[in-house]
């Protein structure tokens, strides 16, 4: 068995809309079936016990090793505690070669599950040993690591809750919400609206008093010290119990509380300094300690807080209670577990030794062990859900000083004797506020009801009915892609909108290319939709992108398929016919909103069928009125486009939304270029379910023109010596028979067409370009450039040869060595009311040379 390819598909894919892993796996005539080999299933259970069964079909369903693959790959995940359902193994149209694809949530682990589930195989083979619990225990460290922790998680849930898109971001818990000019951001708890003064603020522990007590919030009193001696100073001043903390802390750290004699003032300080140089001593609040999540301006969540300690059974010292406890399933040592493990640190030794105990001190039965002063749960504390409890005005001295401080998320600690009473009738009050809380402690709380708290931070970034979505075109086809996309972004401009687009050509944003080269594919498509300058987005989704990585978007408004025709590429990644390309093609209609549309050619009855799996509205287009789908669709009182031959018309069964005459659409040379009707009809019905009002289609149709800067090498015309030199990207059977129909209908005295072929297509799809021409123009003159993609010297131009075969029209062929120079001897040709086609490969370089050349 051999592995020849490896994909992580990161979006919507021809698979599944999981995110997954796609490999290809070769294997030879004694692997292709599990069953020809003695004892395999046996083998492989007695290494993995947990693999449950291979066979989702008949009983005699022939399974492969690349079977086997896939089904390890997806059980490692799904052992480690991946929630992961999805995978499949595909028989290519070659012998012996699968696709195998197995789902996954983070990426990393998925291609180490993959990897195990080949060890796997091979050990199974081999007969040799497999560490099933080593590879499980590494897949689960892996996981715990990278995936989001609690308090992300919980908010990244609470969108996917509410259909918002999310992107992570970085490799920690930094995350994206929304698209374009709508997305926010996330750290953890932390908001992309958390004002950096108001953190800087929070952080300033004297400063933070300082303006709750202007709120007229209660704060215990304190003053800031820089040396032990000031520290006992202001500790003897103040009488009584003390707590010492840095001035710019945070998470708790170096906070020692309830303190009173000499030494443990002393002590304390050098655990607070080891945190910051200033420090706050201020008097201890006797009482509980609490933390009231407060989000925009409501409590969402509180928990009582309890240090870390140990119950005492008669028989264990404080030592051991403490290593049995954090033996605990529920403690870990991080956040993903509802406890963490009991720090025994020097802090908590130091807490032993001021209550006169230490660690081999054995408390009796029930007696209770306080490790430490402090509450945090990071240290091994535990946490109360009293939500239900807090008092109005409590929740209001909260919310205030959140507000005071101007954090969006805030957690309020709260020292009192009792959270149902106000603070001020009990001695109580606020002593820190913190900006990006934790909130492990609101969702899994030790006791008590968990609180949404994810929820209502993301219902404060977006209030209920905004998703964070801005309209998403997706355009894919065969021909008429790029012209389409353009003209879309076009009439979405004219409402004033700000349009990122992906072409063939580049990325644009609001007019401005940032990108070149091919920018089709899933990688421009995320880059567009994390612009903050993009109101709407047009994407160019091509074959290449989609079966590279899946769509760069999980759904779009509108998806636009203006055909499939003869296809294009085929013979290449295993898509080896027009049926196969359909059906990756169609992945971007799979993924229309439940509110969205789909636009589809009428005329073509491969897309046709695509409306059956669209979740959205289906319009339809297609330049015949009568055509029987149109017609049908229009029965059914749905909504169509056609042509009349004066007016492209849209209309939702007998009545007629929009009218628009081609003699005010110039792309369309006043009805003479029927496949560019098709593209604006197509146009037209994405802005139609983008509900864009007449009046802005009509002025955008008006202004746009085939031009270079419009649509680099989309019908681009020049004249020359009187006769018309048209450039155009055109590379396959279908863009053939369209641009000879369109050439013929501008009537030439006599036309002319230059034409070399990309190497990489299949031999009869390169003679079926000449063969087409052949029988279309006068002229012909074939050229060899770079993209010989594999061939050997002079193999496409005898390829293009043979299309000539037979061909009526063709009166004289050339053959030439070099783009350029193939340009050149064309023009050198022409004559006054003659019209030549180029049809040209490197646009940007041939474009560029033909301004040199001739006049626009």
């Amino acid at each position: 068995m051999e592995i020849t390819r490896i994909r992580m598909l990161r979006g919507p894919n021809l698979w599944s809309r999981h995110t997954a892993l796609e490999a290809i796996v070769s294997c030879d005539e004694t692997e292709r079936s599990i069953d020809s080999i003695p004892n395999f299933e046996n083998k492989i259970r007695e290494r993995f016990p947990q693999l449950g069964s291979m066979r989702r079909g008949a009983h005699n369903e022939v399974l492969s090793l690349a079977h086997a693959l896939e089904h390890a790959a997806l059980g490692l995940q799904s052992q480690a505690g991946c929630p992961v359902t999805f995978s499949r193994t595909v028989q290519t149209i070659e012998v012996g070669v699968y696709q195998v694809i197995a789902e996954y949530t983070e990426e990393v682990v998925g291609r180490m599950a993959f990897d195990f589930a080949f060890a796997l195989i091979q050990a199974t083979l081999s007969d040799v040993p497999f560490d099933l619990a080593a590879a499980l225990a590494e897949l689960e460290a892996l996981y715990e690591d990278v995936r989001l922790g609690p308090s992300t998680g919980s908010i990244v849930d609470a969108a996917v809750q509410r259909n918002i898109p999310y992107r992570r971001m970085t490799e920690g818990s930094m995350v994206q919400f929304g698209w374009g000019s709508k997305q926010k951001r996330i750290q953890a708890a932390e908001t992309s609206d958390t004002s950096a003064i108001a953190e800087a603020i929070a952080q300033d522990k004297e400063l933070t008093k300082n303006l709750l007590t202007a709120a007229g919030v209660s704060v215990p009193v304190g003053e800031v010290v820089t040396t032990a001696d000031e520290a006992w100073h202001v500790a003897q001043k103040m009488g009584g119990r003390i707590v010492l903390k840095p001035k710019d802390g945070n998470q708790g750290k170096g906070v020692v509380a309830n303190i009173q004699s000499e030494t443990e003032v002393r002590a304390g300080f050098i655990v607070a300094r080891a945190h910051g140089r200033k420090i706050i001593v201020e008097r201890y609040l006797p009482g509980a300690d609490y933390r009231l999540l407060v989000v925009g301006n409501r409590l969402s969540a509180a928990a009582r807080r309890e240090p870390a300690q140990v119950v005492g059974d008669g028989k264990n010292s404080v030592a051991q209670l403490v290593e049995l406890e954090n033996q605990n399933p529920l403690r870990g040592d991080g956040h993903a577990t509802a406890l963490t493990k009991i720090r025994f640190d020097d802090i908590a030794l130091a807490h032993l030794a001021g209550n006169g105990l230490n660690p081999q001190y054995v408390p009796k039965t029930g007696e209770r062990v306080l490790l430490r002063n402090n509450a945090n749960l990071s240290t091994g504390g535990t946490a109360t859900d009293v939500t239900d409890d807090v008092h109005p005005d409590v929740a209001a001295s909260a919310i205030a000083a959140a507000q005071m401080i101007g954090l969006d998320v805030a957690g309020v600690d709260i020292l009192c004797e009792a959270i149902y009473k106000p603070l001020e009738t009990q001695g109580g009050g606020i002593v820190e506020v913190n900006a990006a809380p934790g909130l492990r402690m609101h969702l899994k709380p030790s006791y008590g009801k968990s609180r949404p708290v994810g929820e209502d931070i993301m219902n404060m970034m977006y209030p209920q009915g905004d998703d964070g979505r801005i309209p998403v075109v997706a355009v894919t086809g065969t021909n008429g892609k790029t012209t389409t996309v353009r003209l879309i972004a076009h009439l979405i401009n004219e409402t004033g909108q700000r349009i990122g687009m992906t072409t063939t050509d580049g990325v644009y944003i609001n007019h401005r290319r940032i990108d070149s080269g091919d920018c089709s594919g899933p990688k421009s498509a995320r880059n567009v939709l994390m612009h903050p300058d993009v109101d709407a987005a047009v994407l160019e989704t091509a074959r290449g992108g989609m079966l590279r990585e899946g769509l760069g978007f999980d759904r779009c408004e509108v998806a636009v398929v203006t055909n499939i025709g003869e296809g294009d590429h085929l013979g290449l990644n295993y898509i080896a016919s027009v049926e196969d390309l359909a059906i990756l093609k169609r992945v971007v209609v799979q993924n229309v909103a439940p509110t969205g549309a789909a636009v589809l050619n009428a005329a073509d009855p491969i897309v046709v069928k695509m409306g059956d799996v669209c979740s959205g509205r289906v319009i339809f287009f297609a330049q015949n009125q009568h055509h029987p789908v149109i017609a049908a669709h229009r029965a059914k009182n749905k909504k169509v486009i056609y042509f009349d031959g004066t007016y492209i018309v849209a209309s939702k069964g007998a009545r007629v939304v929009y009218r628009f005459p081609v003699s005010e659409i110039p792309v369309t040379q006043n009805g003479v270029l029927g496949f560019q009707i098709e593209n604006v009809m197509a146009s037209i019905g994405a802005a139609w379910a983008l509900n864009l009002d007449a009046d802005h289609i009509a002025r955008g149709l008006l202004s746009f023109e085939s031009t270079t800067n419009a649509v680099p090498g989309r019908f681009n015309q020049f004249q020359h010596k009187g006769a018309t030199v048209i450039a155009d990207y055109g590379h396959n059977p279908d863009a053939m028979r369209a641009l000879a129909n369109a050439i013929e209908a501008m009537k030439p005295k006599k036309s002319h067409v230059v034409i070399s072929g990309a190497g990489d297509r299949r031999d009869e799809d390169i003679r079926d370009l000449t063969r087409i021409l052949g029988n279309s123009f006068d002229n012909v003159i074939l050229y060899q450039d770079q993209c010989q993609r594999g061939r050997e010297d002079g193999e496409v131009l005898k390829l293009l040869q043979e299309g000539l075969v037979g061909t009526t029209k063709a009166k004289r062929v050339k053959e030439i060595t070099g783009e350029f120079l193939a340009i050149d001897t064309a023009l050198d040709d022409l004559s006054p009311g003659d019209i030549c086609l180029i049809l040209i490969d490197q646009v940007e370089e041939s474009l560029a040379y033909l301004k040199e050349k001739v006049q626009p």
